[in-house]
């Protein structure tokens, strides 16, 4: 794909994440040459509007594109190495672009957090993705960059000090600030409608080796009601992203080759603190979880202020746990927002990082940090406001 007259488009700029996206290009990358980027949408005067509001260079490509217009995609598609796509659901947007990408050989990065709608596209075109040289990479914001990379890091502290992986592993969320995205909550609904009008996809959704075809380990936790959990002095709730980063946590380990074994188990889990306060704050958290996708959810488009964007954070625990009891502990943190702020930046790093560091990832279906590893951990730490820290 190097005849490309881009190497980068990101599609669906106009959104509330896509401007995002956009202006951290515009700000991290400006004055890089190496790096020709597009901006695309629907409105060619809505991505103007845009591209002056975030300051991009004032000849900053723009392209007209529709996810109701195949053609346009279709040409899209043609000029770039590739496609950074925040346009969802993806699975009312994004089949489309999937099925062109992966004719076509175009790498394709998104923020999808829909296991069954990423299972439908593997097995739809993984074929014609290995053939053409096309890197599909789902799930490259929040969900799921900090979990499968807190993994992967944990992982490495415990083959340094344990000698071996971890069969065993928790993700905990210690602390968190900002808001789930429309987006997401969008998503989350359109999952449920389609499971709703096929039943079948109900196995789909609730299996933890969805994205794991031809590959089925061993029984996992449940993580769906409040717990205490000792070895961490805690009560722990029910994490609602956990539907989508256990999935790609495993597919993660296979994509690897089975770095952490095959008996492999990982669960999420939200932190609420010790004794009555604790567990009531546990059961709070259930009931946010189920407001979250209710009817006065955020709308895709909307989102938080940048004082709220910036003032965001998170703080995510990796217990790695051996046979023994031995523990080796490790901790994610982002600087911005979850859903936003810091998810625009994981994205873009993807995309860059895809195209810059690799060469040697073949095409086919992807987890961004199989495909990557430690050269997207070094990006996020030197560009996105996130630090990986091994605990003693």
């Amino acid at each position: 794909m190097t005849s490309s007259k881009f190497d980068l488009v990101v599609y669906g700029a106009t959104g509330f994440t896509g401007k995002l996206v956009a202006d951290y290009l515009a700000t991290q990358y400006r004055g890089d040459s190496s790096l020709r980027w597009a901006m695309a949408g629907r409105s060619l005067d809505k991505l103007a509007a845009v591209r002056d509001e975030i300051g991009a260079p004032a000849d900053t490509p723009l392209i007209a594109a529709d996810a109701s217009n195949p053609e346009s995609l279709k040409a899209m598609v043609a000029q770039t190495r590739l496609v950074l796509t925040t346009v969802g659901p993806y699975q009312l947007y994004g089949n489309e672009l999937v099925a062109l990408c992966a004719e076509a050989g175009t790498d394709y990065v998104d923020l999808c957090g829909e296991p069954v709608w990423m299972r439908q596209m593997i097995d739809k075109h993984q074929a014609t993705a290995e053939k053409s040289g096309a890197r599909i990479v789902f799930s490259c914001g929040f969900d799921s960059v900090p979990f499968e990379l807190g993994v992967y890091f944990v992982q490495q502290q415990a083959k340094k000090v344990l000698g071996a992986p971890a069969a065993r592993v928790k993700g905990r969320v210690r602390g968190m600030s900002g808001t789930l995205s429309g987006g997401t909550a969008a998503s989350a609904k359109a999952t449920f409608d389609a499971v709703a009008k096929d039943l079948s996809l109900v196995s789909i959704l609730k299996d933890f080796f969805a994205l794991t075809p031809g590959f089925k380990g061993p029984k996992q936790p449940a993580g769906n009601k409040p717990v205490y959990e000792e070895d961490l002095q805690s009560w722990a709730a029910p994490f609602m992203m956990a539907l989508i980063n256990t999935r790609n946590v495993h597919r993660s380990n296979m994509l690897m080759g089975f770095p952490y074994g095959q008996d492999f188990v990982y669960d999420e889990m939200v932190l609420t603190g010790q004794g009555e306060k604790g567990e009531a704050n546990a059961k709070k958290v259930m009931a946010a979880n189920a407001e979250k996708t209710g009817p006065n959810a955020p709308k895709p488009g909307e989102g938080p202020s940048k004082e709220e964007r910036d003032n965001g954070y998170y703080n995510l625990l990796f217990v790695a746990i051996a046979p023994d009891g031995r523990q080796v502990r490790a901790t994610v943190k982002g600087d911005r927002d979850p859903g936003y702020g810091s998810t625009s930046k994981m994205i873009s790093e993807c995309a860059v990082g895809l195209l810059r560091d690799g060469a040697s990832v073949k095409g086919g279906f992807w987890t961004p940090g199989a495909a990557l590893q430690d050269s997207l951990i070094k990006r996020l730490v030197d560009n996105a406001g996130l630090t990986f820290t091994a605990e003693d």
